[in-house]
Order: C-alpha cells, then sequence, then structure tokens
C-alpha cells in the first residue's frame, strides 16, 4: 500500500532523510553538468572553439619598404636596406631547457662548439645568442630575466646575423621583427637636398620630405595560431595579406655632375674666401635640373641634414646686374628699343630727385643697347627705360619667375622678394631696372637665362624626372607647362648680346672650343650689422651659346675680388668644362654677326 510521502518523511528516521537529501542535491548537480554539457556541445562548441582559437591567434606586421631614390642615371642616392628588431621573452626564457644535439634531434638543437649548452633558464640563452650579436653574455641574461614576455634586445641587426640567430633554434623565447634602415651611399653628396627620414620612416626634410607620399609604402601582416612556447603552429596560418613597397623616385639630377658642381664650389669658396656658394646646371630645352649644389657638408640623413634645408634652395639675394637681362627682355619686346639703339652714356645721371652711377667712373660712352648690357651700365638701362612703365617693369619681372616658387615644391624653398609696383618709391622704381630693390634665388636666375637661350620659351623647372612601383612600372608624372615670355626674334638678340658679354670675361671665364653667352651681377646686401657691408657675386652662362644645352648660374657670398665676372665666372668655367666633356657636345662654330656694341 502506498503511504503519502508527507506521512513517510514525518516517520522517517533522520539517517534516511538526510540520504534522500544528498540524493536531491547531487541529482540537481548531475542535472546542471547535463543541461551544461549540452550547452558547450550543441549550442556553444562553436563559440568556445572560436574563442580558444582567437587566443592563439596573433598578427604579425609585414612591414613595407621604403623607395629607392635615384639619380637620372639610375644610380642609388637613397635606399632602404633589409633590417631586424632581436625580441626576447623573459617568461618563456626561464623555462628553456637546451636540447642535446644527436642524430634524432639533428636540426632542432642547441651547442656550444659542438658541446652541451651546460645550463639552463636565460642563461643558456645568452649563452647560445650573446656571441652571434657581439654582446656581453652576462648583460644579456640579466635583460632575459623576468615574467614580463617582450624585451628588445638589439636593433638594426643586419640579415646574416638573423640568419645566424634562426639557427640557434630559440624560437618561442628568440624572435626577430623585419624593419629596415635608411642609407644614403654618397656620404655628404647632396646631403641636405635629399634630407632624411624620422625613426618612424617618415621623411621629414629635403626630397624625402617632398615626396614622402610615393615613397612610403603599405605594411601587410599576417595572422596564424601560436603554441605555448609561443612558435607558430604549422598549418594554422589564416589570413596574409602582402606588403606594398613604396614607390622609386628618379630625379633628373645627374650624380656625377652634381658630385662636380660639389666639388667646383668648395674649391671656389676657398680661392676667393668666400662665405658660401651654391650653383645649379639646368637643361636648356626641358627645364630639368641636373645641378643643385652648395657648400654645406651634412651628411645625408644625418640630423643636420634635417634641420638644415640646402642653401641652394633657401638662400636669396639680389641678382644686380644679372636682372638686366630682364628689363633688356621687356624693352625689346615692347618694341621701346633694339639693341642697336645708340646712347650716350655718362657716369651718373639724376632721376627724380634721385642719383644713379654706374660701378666704375667713366666718360660720356657711345654704346649702343648692346654696349650697355656689355658694360653693365646702370645709367644705360634707365636711360633706355624712359618709356618703361612701372607696370611693365613688374610685368616682365613676374612673367620670367623673379618672387615666385619654382613650382618644384622643395622644402624650405624661398619665393625671393618682390613688391608690387605701386608700393615703389622713387628710388626703387629705378634700381629694380638693374637688379636691386627685390630678391631672387639661384633657381630663378637660371630660368631667367634658360628661358632667353630656349628662343623665349620658359620651362616649368623639375627635379622629379619619373616615378615607378616596386614592380617597375612607370607612374604618371605630371608634364611641366611651358609659356612663351618674349619672341623668338627678341631672344636671338638678346643671347646675341650676352655673347658679347662674356666674350669680355674670356680670359678668366672661357671655356675652350665653345661660345658662351652670360651676364655677371654684383650687389650689396645686409651684413651682420644689418648695414649694406655684404656683396652677392653672381654669373649665370649658356653654353654653347650657338647651340644652347645648359644654363650654369652660380652665386657667391662675400668673395674676395668681388665681382660677379672675376669671382662666379672662373666657377662657371671650370662647371662648363665639364659638362662639355661629360656629355660630348660638338665645339661651337665661329661666331659672326655680332651686334655692335659701341657707335
Amino acid at each position: 500500500m502506498n503511504v503519502p510521502l508527507i506521512v513517510w518523511w514525518k516517520n522517517a528516521t533522520q539517517f534516511m532523510k538526510r540520504t534522500v537529501c544528498v540524493a536531491a542535491v547531487i541529482a540537481m548537480i548531475a542535472s546542471g553538468a547535463v543541461i551544461k554539457l549540452t550547452y558547450v556541445q550543441l549550442i556553444a562548441g562553436k563559440t568556445t572553439a572560436e574563442a580558444a582559437t582567437a587566443s592563439r591567434t596573433v598578427s604579425t606586421t609585414i612591414s613595407a619598404q621604403r623607395g629607392n631614390i635615384t639619380d637620372s642615371n639610375g644610380i642609388v642616392l637613397a635606399q632602404s636596406v633589409e633590417r631586424y628588431t632581436i625580441i626576447g621573452d623573459p617568461k618563456a626564457a626561464s623555462t628553456f631547457e637546451p636540447t642535446t644535439c644527436t642524430k634524432a634531434t639533428e636540426g632542432n638543437c642547441q651547442s656550444i662548439d659542438g658541446k652541451p649548452v651546460g645550463t639552463t633558464g636565460p642563461a643558456a640563452v645568452a649563452k647560445l645568442l650573446a656571441p652571434v650579436l657581439g654582446m656581453n653574455t652576462m648583460e644579456l641574461g640579466a635583460m632575459l630575466t623576468g615574467t614580463n614576455q617582450y624585451v628588445v634586445i638589439k636593433r638594426d641587426v643586419v640579415p646574416t646575423v638573423k640568419r645566424a640567430i634562426d639557427a640557434l633554434n630559440l624560437s618561442g623565447v628568440i624572435t626577430a621583427q623585419l624593419t629596415t634602415d635608411r642609407v644614403y651611399p654618397n656620404g655628404t653628396l647632396m646631403g641636405s637636398l635629399l634630407g632624411g627620414v624620422d625613426d618612424s620612416g617618415t621623411g621629414v626634410a629635403g626630397i624625402e620630405q617632398m615626396e614622402n607620399k610615393l615613397l612610403t609604402g603599405t605594411d601587410g601582416y599576417t595572422k596564424y595560431q601560436r603554441g605555448n612556447d609561443g612558435q607558430q603552429i604549422p598549418g594554422t596560418q589564416t589570413e596574409s595579406v602582402a606588403a606594398v613597397n613604396g614607390d622609386n623616385v628618379q630625379l633628373t639630377i645627374d650624380r656625377d655632375v652634381q658630385w662636380y658642381v660639389e666639388q667646383a664650389l668648395e674649391q671656389g669658396k676657398a680661392k676667393y674666401k668666400a662665405d658660401w656658394a651654391v650653383a645649379s646646371v639646368q637643361e636648356v630645352s626641358t627645364g630639368k635640373i641636373l645641378a643643385l649644389a652648395d657648400t654645406s657638408t651634412e651628411e645625408a640623413g644625418s640630423s643636420d641634414a634635417k634641420l638644415n634645408p640646402s642653401h641652394a634652395v633657401t638662400e636669396t639675394f639680389e641678382p644686380g646686374s644679372v636682372g638686366k637681362l630682364v628689363t633688356l627682355s621687356g624693352l625689346l619686346q615692347e618694341k621701346q628699343q633694339t639693341m642697336n639703339n645708340k646712347f650716350s652714356v655718362p657716369y651718373s645721371i639724376d632721376v627724380n630727385g634721385q642719383t644713379y652711377h654706374d660701378s666704375e667712373s667713366h666718360p660720356t660712352e657711345k654704346w649702343t643697347l648692346a654696349g650697355i648690357l656689355q658694360n653693365s651700365s646702370n645709367v644705360g638701362v634707365i636711360m633706355a627705360s624712359s618709356n618703361y612703365s612701372l607696370a611693365q617693369r613688374y610685368s616682365y619681372l613676374t612673367k620670367f619667375g623673379i618672387g615666385q616658387s619654382s613650382g618644384m615644391g622643395l622644402p624650405g624653398e624661398s619665393d625671393g622678394l618682390l613688391s608690387k609696383d605701386t608700393s615703389w618709391d622713387k628710388r626703387t622704381q629705378n634700381t629694380v631696372l638693374f637688379g636691386q630693390g627685390y630678391a631672387t634665388n639661384v633657381l630663378q636666375v637660371s630660368n631667367v637665362a634658360a628661358t632667353i637661350a630656349n628662343k623665349g620659351v620658359k620651362n616649368q623647372q623639375s627635379i622629379i624626372a619619373n616615378v615607378k612601383d616596386e614592380n617597375g612600372k612607370e607612374l604618371s608624372v605630371q608634364t611641366p607647362e611651358s609659356t612663351r615670355v618674349i619672341d623668338p626674334s627678341v631672344a636671338s638678340q638678346m643671347m646675341n648680346a650676352m655673347e658679347s658679354v662674356a666674350e669680355g670675361y674670356k680670359s678668366v671665364a672661357g671655356v675652350s672650343g665653345y661660345r658662351v653667352a652670360a651676364k655677371t651681377g654684383t650687389a650689396e646686401v645686409a651684413g651682420a650689422n644689418g648695414a649694406l657691408t655684404g656683396i652677392v657675386a653672381d654669373w649665370v652662362g649658356v653654353l654653347p651659346a650657338d647651340n644652347p644645352k645648359y644654363v650654369v648660374t652660380v652665386v657667391l657670398k662675400n668673395p674676395e675680388g668681388t665681382y660677379g665676372g672675376l669671382t662666379a665666372g672662373p666657377i662657371f668655367a671650370n662647371i662648363g668644362e665639364f659638362l662639355m666633356q661629360k656629355y660630348e657636345v660638338p665645339t661651337s662654330s665661329p661666331r659672326t654677326g655680332a651686334i655692335p656694341v659701341t657707335w
């Protein structure tokens, strides 16, 4: 007969009651376990497995290399080379036990000179690794002691050393992270012009900064599962994206020409005891810059190179009588003068209460406009410009590029200084005619002469020849624009007169076998005390004059000898002779049809 549960419970002994309670609790626990097992296996199994996999999965960055910078002939000027950062795991090192080398363990064991390591833990790792890295064993062992899992042991390790570390079979304890090091094989050549990169590999100065976007690559990555000892579990790579290296930038600069120009400037600076010297070499027909040099000696990539932009880019100065090229071009283009027009030119002249004079005293001379240029007469230029309006004076200065950026984007480049004609005072209104009252730079001076030599067409100067990706595919580069400034007939007259200028300096600035068209300049500049106690001497020359190929501009600060023709001129000739030989330019034909310089 069934006894009601409540009656049974009242009559049950204490032991029976305890037994029932325990059984009930066990049944509840068992039920919970079954439910949990069912949940894990049927519902949360996938999530749990994914979580376990995720805890073992790591992502490793594949570093992209920065693109190369090369000269016009493909010679490397800056490149990134493979380097490694060696990283240790002290926690893993604490349990490291070397594997004795036998036939069975060959290829996955450790020994020193064929003998057992003789110790365990960080000391064992240090004994194996220190000789390869050239480090002190005790110091390395101390670095690997602790409970953390990451310590940088050494940076910028070369690939041969990294391969030697791999042969030690220390995976899980020692890893090598791929990095790059930016190197400049040519030392001080183009030091400040190339600039440099910071610790992250970002261009921060010079061409490295200017072309940083193109030179910088995109890092890739790979994902895999890692075992307890930190080693990659074979076959567990889940995702991999290759790195894309930066583009390679080829310059218009010819390394050999750059080197020669730098040497010529250094010698000229020493000879004439100048504060500094800068120069440029430009191809007439294209506007390409073949050399842009100064006398600074910063190592490319150094802190000095990153802090000090090239003087050839930053230095501005009054061009002095070189500015007469702009004035006479404007006078001819506006048909206010011809090179044959005749003038009686005194030593000094008064205009609107202002007195102007030539650099050296002379009696009244009978010069043509070509003779005024040859003798670099300030007075003659003012006389020829009596109907040349202020607006026209300003217009031609801007058309030739004075006071404007070269358009190349060089970091630190100064535009110079050219104020509007409406703000010129009575004196500046006329000094701008002969290259005073405004500031320019070596690139602007070069392009003035190049425009005349190029039959009146001004090219956009360029220093980037082309850009190619890591596979050698050429990328599009903006084509430089050209604008006509003066007519070909005007340019021809200017070249004729400039050749007469160069003939006056043939003994000191001539290039044997070649005709030269040139203009010299000398201008006062502010000295250390702010007074006009300094001198800038410059020379811009075209050669060959009968078949213009190159424009060479040389500028000196405070040279002994003062005048541009006697100081910058000889440096020009030195560079010019090298260019004619290097590029095997045919010698010039005899000169005919020279415009008279006197009457």
